[in-house]
């Protein structure tokens, strides 16, 4: 069986998903890999057969998604160019992860193409949903990777075919301590902003920064470029997690039962969507952030845990079965006709 995994670099997440689930695929054919956008510290460690541009979002310095900036950065001749170069007819199965050049050629051209990400699951009505709609954001979910057939996770099994996360085996091997220090992960928040919430929050904070190029260290802060390993030691040694509503750093901190807060990217309504999960099971959410509601989580005694187990090979499994059993069935009707 060949197979095409393709996969968007907008976010670290997507990327931790594809090195659990790449080589559990590979059990079952080739697997190619397809890669999209530009706003990623973490690397798959495979080599990557198609690399495109794609579509990626941009931020402002006060924690929002800049919609003039990412327009401006926005070339719809090269996108067009992306997609009609993509051969999906070369491979019997398309695992795609919130990738949208991979998507949109797939509706020009017949694949057997699967969704399997976090976005899959938001759209389902069993999901908890933001107190305030907004049409942008759900059309970006429905039409950012349009695809029909949905495998989604989620911090909760909600209905069939949504998942709880897959948690990497990096994460479940780590040694857990509680030293009196926080991880702190707000890439939209520049470095400035952060220190000046900080400074005098009784604790030690280690900040994670695309800004930062190597150590620094003010006051009670800390701040380091983004590194893969360090940020996995800091993690297993923090006393709790700072960090936006995205999907895997939450869904890890609860996985090791660390106190979490998060504050969704303002604009970005899939966070919208995160934080509505989060705050349903008891996690801290806020909406904005400040030394006062900085120092109020800190001395909550709220912790969530949930013991998630290892799913990956289940959820391919189930996908292969499933995919092969749609294939053969259209092959039966093919011949009856």
């Amino acid at each position: 069986m060949k197979i095409l995994y393709a996969v968007q670099k907008t976010g670290n997440g997507h990327l931790a998903r594809a090195q659990e689930l790449i080589p559990i695929l590979e059990q079952y054919g080739e697997v190619d890999i397809l890669a999209s956008g530009t706003q990623s510290q973490l690397k798959i460690n495979k080599p990557i057969k198609y690399s495109f541009t794609g579509i990626s979002l941009y931020y402002n310095k006060k924690g929002a998604i800049s919609i003039l900036n990412t327009i401006l950065h926005l070339n719809i001749f090269r996108i067009i160019k992306e997609i009609r170069s993509v051969p999906l007819r070369d491979y019997d199965l398309v695992i795609n992860d919130f990738e949208p050049i991979s998507a949109w050629k797939s509706i020009f051209c017949k694949s057997n193409i699967v969704s399997v990400s976090h976005q899959s699951a938001l759209l389902h009505k069993e999901v908890p949903k933001p107190k305030v709609y907004n049409w942008l954001g759900e059309l970006i979910l429905h039409y950012y990777a349009p695809i029909s057939r949905k495998y989604g996770f989620h911090f909760q099994n909600y209905a069939d075919n949504i998942f709880t996360p897959i948690i990497r085996q990096e994460v479940r091997n780590l040694k857990i301590e509680n030293r009196d220090q926080y991880l702190v992960y707000l890439p939209s928040y520049s470095n400035k902003i952060l220190y000046m919430i900080l400074q005098n929050l009784d604790s030690k904070w280690i900040v994670f920064s695309k800004q930062s190029v190597m150590k620094e260290k003010i006051g009670n802060c800390t701040f380091y470029p983004i590194q893969q390993d360090l940020f996995l030691k800091t993690l297993a040694k923090s006393k709790g997690v700072l960090c936006s509503a995205g999907f895997e750093l939450p869904a890890e901190t609860i996985y090791l039962n660390k106190k979490l807060m998060v504050v969704p990217i303002k604009n970005q309504y899939e966070q919208y969507y995160n934080a509505a999960a989060l705050e349903q099971m008891g996690v801290c959410v806020n909406h904005s952030i400040s030394s006062e509601k900085v120092e109020q989580w800190m001395q909550s005694e709220t912790e969530v845990y949930r013991q998630y187990t290892n799913n990956a090979a289940f959820v391919i499994q189930k996908i292969i079965q499933e995919t092969t059993a749609e294939t053969n069935q259209q092959l039966v009707l093919g011949e009856s006709n």
